[in-house]
């Protein structure tokens, strides 16, 4: 087993539960409040971490009390930090959850971390080009992950790209991909097809991987699970649930970083998407993102 390698964001996480979303100008009393570490990339490290990977997290943090608490949250999960310092404020973001469904909608300002550049991504060379899996997203600067890309490339890693939040994709970005995990919304931005069952979900993978992925197309499709698929195999892996619904926040990050943990320690794909979808189970029964993740035991368990 080689160690999982994420380029990121951290950002603090300020959640907001509330019966449902303020009008413009409208102000409404929420129902509870809570203040704790999330990111995209940094949710991911502590999934890995947790569900029993060597993850080692590249990012850029602030010298304050949010980046005190990014290294508290990372030391926890087992998590080694690569992390360039900064001046800069870490970042922040405002979550809002619907108390009746548990569905969010979400503001980042990623502060520190939007500075990262390419030269801070080759300075953290050995730990991406060393690495079993490397995953990015796009909340950081397109250039910084392309750097990533490239050099996990180099050295031999699996690929990973979570294309979210959506955003146009540089050339050649998807050709330095074995895997891309979109979810719906994610996948219609990317391939023009609208995704809305199995059928078309196919149909943006295969989009996909005519536009130079790799190996293969994983959609993840909230409550449905996911639909793992590349040129020889089409495979739906259904959800599992471990519990009642509390919060859908940090799924996506769950899985994810669940699925590099099982590519690195040389799962089956397939395999690796189940394992995954066990941690984005039960990390949705509880609140908060990277305070949801589970541990491998309790992944095991529920496997």
């Amino acid at each position: 087993m080689g160690h999982v390698a994420i380029l990121g964001v951290f950002v603090a996480d300020t959640t907001f539960n509330a019966d449902r979303q303020p009008r413009m100008g409208e102000t409404i009393l929420g129902n509870s409040f809570t203040l704790g570490p999330g990111g995209k990339g940094s949710n991911q490290a502590v999934a890995a971490g947790r569900a029993g990977g060597e993850a080692h997290f590249v990012a850029r943090i602030g010298r304050d009390a949010f980046g005190d608490m990014a290294r508290k949250v990372w030391a926890e999960a087992g998590v080694t930090p690569a992390v360039i310092d900064s001046d800069e404020a870490t970042g922040a973001a405002m979550i809002f959850i619907e108390a009746g469904s548990g569905d969010n909608a979400i503001i980042v300002v990623p502060g520190a971390a939007g500075g990262i550049t390419p030269a801070d991504v080759e300075a953290r060379a050995d730990v991406i080009g060393g690495a079993s899996v490397f995953i990015t997203q796009l909340e950081q600067p397109m250039d910084a992950a392309m750097r990533g890309l490239e050099i996990a490339r180099e050295g031999g890693a699996a690929t990973i790209l979570n294309p979210a939040p959506a955003a146009e994709l540089p050339e050649g970005m998807l050709s330095l991909c074995d895997y891309i995990t979109p979810n719906e919304t994610e996948a219609e931005a990317l391939s023009g097809i609208a995704v809305r069952d199995l059928t078309s979900a196919r149909a943006a993978a295969d989009a996909l991987l005519a536009m130079g992925v790799a190996k293969a197309v994983i959609v993840t499709l909230g409550a449905q699970g996911v639909l793992y698929h590349d040129r020889d195999r089409s495979v739906p892996v259904p959800a599992i649930t471990a519990g009642p619904v509390v919060e859908t926040t940090g799924a996506g990050d769950a899985f994810n970083g669940a699925f590099a943990t099982g590519l690195a320690e040389g799962m089956d794909p397939v395999a690796a998407a189940r394992f995954g979808c066990a941690c984005a189970g039960l990390s949705v029964t509880r609140p908060g993102a990277a305070a949801s993740m589970p541990t491998r035991a309790e992944i095991d368990k529920l496997l």
